[in-house]
Order: C-alpha cells, then structure tokens, then sequence
C-alpha cells in the first residue's frame, strides 16, 4: 500500500494537545479499518484534514472504487477534525454522514478534504470532498459528529 506518511499538525494542535504523552499521528489516524484500507492521514487541524486511499484493494466487484469505501475515507476525515475541534476534553462520535457519489474511479489514489460546516460546543459538521488524481470529484460527502465528554482515561492505551 506504499509507504506510511507522517501526519503533519498545525502548531495550535501541537500546544493543545502538548503535555500529554500522546502519538498524535497515531491517535489521529485512519485506525484499524482505515489502515488495511491504505486511507493515510497526511494533514489534520481542526479547519482542515486531508487523506488519501487508493483505489485499488477498494472496489465493488464492477472495478470501481466502492462507496463504502469513500464513506469511510469521509468519517475518518471528518472525525479527526471534529476531535481536534473539540480538544482532550472531547470524544467526537459520528451520528450522521451523508454521502454523494458523482463519478467512478478504477485506479491510481484518491484525496479527501474535509473543511468544517458548523463547529459549535456539542457538535461538529464536516464537508468531505473526495478527489481523484485529475482533481475531478469523485464524492461529496457531509458528516456531523456529537462531541461528548471524554471520560478521564479517554487516551489511555
């Protein structure tokens, strides 16, 4: 799936999140379902998330990149900024996404953007828009998660 890339964070996460003890590339990651999909989390802020994940391994069985698999590339996205919305103090849970698929995809990789929609205290809205290698748009997807209070050992391996 070619090789792993560290995620970069803007410096207000770094000092956030500092003190901490934490993996940021790893807590901020695609997890175990992003992973053995190759979904890469490459930039993460709260204003601003991109992945990647390539198509091949990802497709329905006509050849084309399968809408399950722009979904979770979506949540993955969308679910990072929410949580660097919401700080240490929150847990972001999805409880809507909402995907468009527009056009097919049969090979090379594709890139999600999410941007933010609507951050407030208890929720978090994020547009996703998935791309392909020509910059045409694959999917649009929208995903809200609530953001919950963290229980006190919320990071904790």
């Amino acid at each position: 799936m070619g090789a792993q890339q560290t995620t970069t964070f803007p410096q207000e996460v770094l000092d956030r999140w500092a003190g901490l003890g934490l993996d940021l590339p790893a807590l901020f990651s695609a997890g175990n379902l992003g992973s053995r999909m190759g979904v890469q989390v490459l930039a993460a802020g709260p204003d601003r998330v991109v992945g990647t994940m390539p198509v091949e391994g990802n497709t329905q069985p006509y050849g084309l990149l399968h809408g399950g698999a722009s979904a979770v590339l979506a949540e993955t996205l969308g679910s990072v900024g929410a949580m660097l919305h919401g700080g240490p103090s929150k847990l972001a849970v999805g409880v809507d996404l909402n995907c468009t698929h527009h056009r097919g995809v049969r090979s090379g990789l594709v890139t999600g953007v999410a941007t933010p929609v609507h951050r407030g205290r208890s929720t978090a809205t994020y547009e996703v828009v998935i791309s392909d290698e020509a910059d045409k748009r694959v999917c649009t997807a929208r995903l809200t998660c609530m953001l919950r209070d963290a229980p006190a050992d919320a990071y904790r391996g």
